[in-house]
């Protein structure tokens, strides 16, 4: 009798009980979401460059552990070594060219609003175009008659993309301040890779298994193929395009060599700048300076195709357009560190999606005559 009397209080006891688990529950995962949130905030302003040094590191590991081993196991010399390198090989070019670029193009929004560009007129074969070439002759003579009444009638979209510009330009400056610090705190990574290694397996162990594992891997392999075959060549096209454009004291060099840049990062290659320049050459210098120009020009255009096979493992080929759309969101969205950082993480993305979405079949061995599984 008394048992059946206490059973009902004992259900409402372990109901309660209950409730007051899940409550415990929920204020648990309540704090722990207000903290990872404000953590969230707290590093954001942050997180950018530590991406970047992130990937920077996992791109540059093979040649530290090199030359780590070169120098005697010294990861700590090996590091300052890389550091130095990358600041002067990268850094150094890559903020003349930019600070060209930015002289350049203000200078030319400076002489577009005191009215000192004067266009040519226009050519006469134009007006043999089909359907348009009669209006675009006139339109492009009466712009070239009154340059400065054309600029004062549509000063407002003007000044509107003026402004643009001249805000881009001015973040030029503190992507170049990023990019240096995040090579240097690239190389305090590389110091602990190892232990980073570990974690970031360890990590994705905890979320997925075995093929969490496998994704980071995928990850580093998509790093390092992007940053080598895409960025790597790129950044070596551009340097040789610079000392071409250098030694030959080609006009506005500062610009091109940026535009080259662009296009190589693109996938779109330095033939869209290097031919039309070649052009130009054989029309305004020398037979024999346009020769030796255009014996520098070709290979250079052409010497992706033959470093990209080397340097980029096969399966991982990212599509041209996936790399295009990071270059230009990466840009847009965070200037000069996000020209490199969008392809890389795009790259990313885009090799994880295809192995979860379409996974390889797993390789499984041929079985003998006469024998079951």
């Amino acid at each position: 009798m008394d048992q059946t009397a206490d059973t009902p209080v004992h259900k409402a006891d372990t109901g309660q009980i209950s409730i007051e688990a899940r409550v415990s529950d929920i204020v648990r995962l309540g704090i722990i979401g207000l903290f990872g949130y404000w953590t969230m905030v707290l590093i954001a302003p942050f997180a950018l460059i530590v991406i970047w040094s992130a990937i920077l590191a996992v791109a540059l590991f093979p040649i530290f552990a090199a030359v780590s081993r070169l120098i005697g196991n010294r990861p700590a010399i090996a590091a300052i070594i890389i550091v130095i390198g990358c600041l002067v090989l990268i850094i150094a070019p890559l903020a003349l060219v930019a600070v060209n670029f930015a002289d350049a193009l203000q200078a030319l929004i400076g002489r577009l609003w005191a009215g000192n560009i004067t266009l040519p007129a226009a050519p006469a074969a134009i007006k043999e175009w089909p359907v348009v070439g009669e209006r675009i002759h006139d339109t492009w003579n009466q712009i070239a008659g009154d340059l400065t009444s054309t600029i004062l009638k549509f000063q407002g979209p003007i000044r509107e993309v003026t402004g643009v510009i001249v805000t881009k330009l001015a973040s030029i400056g503190g992507g170049v301040l990023s990019f240096v610090v995040s090579i240097m705190l690239s190389g305090l990574f590389l110091t602990r890779a190892t232990k980073l290694a570990e974690a970031v397996q360890m990590l994705a162990n905890r979320i997925a298994g075995e093929k969490g594992v496998g994704f980071a891997r995928l990850a580093g392999a998509t790093v390092r193929n992007v940053s080598r075959g895409v960025i790597g060549v790129a950044f070596l096209q551009t340097l040789l395009c610079g000392l071409c454009f250098a030694f030959f004291d080609v006009p506005a060099r500062g610009a091109l060599t940026f535009a080259v840049f662009m296009l190589c990062v693109m996938q779109l290659g330095p033939g869209l700048v290097l031919l039309p320049l070649i052009v130009w050459a054989w029309f305004s210098w020398p037979s024999t300076t346009a020769f030796f120009f255009t014996c520098l020009a070709i290979p250079i255009t052409v010497i992706d195709n033959i470093l990209k096979p080397i340097l980029m493992a096969r399966g991982l080929a990212t599509p041209m357009p996936v790399i295009l759309i990071g270059v230009i969101g990466g840009t847009l969205s965070h200037g000069l560190i996000g020209l490199f950082l969008g392809p890389v993480v795009l790259s990313v993305f885009y090799e994880l999606l295809k192995a979860w979405a379409w996974p390889t079949p797993p390789i499984t061995a041929p079985v003998e005559p006469g024998r079951t599984l």
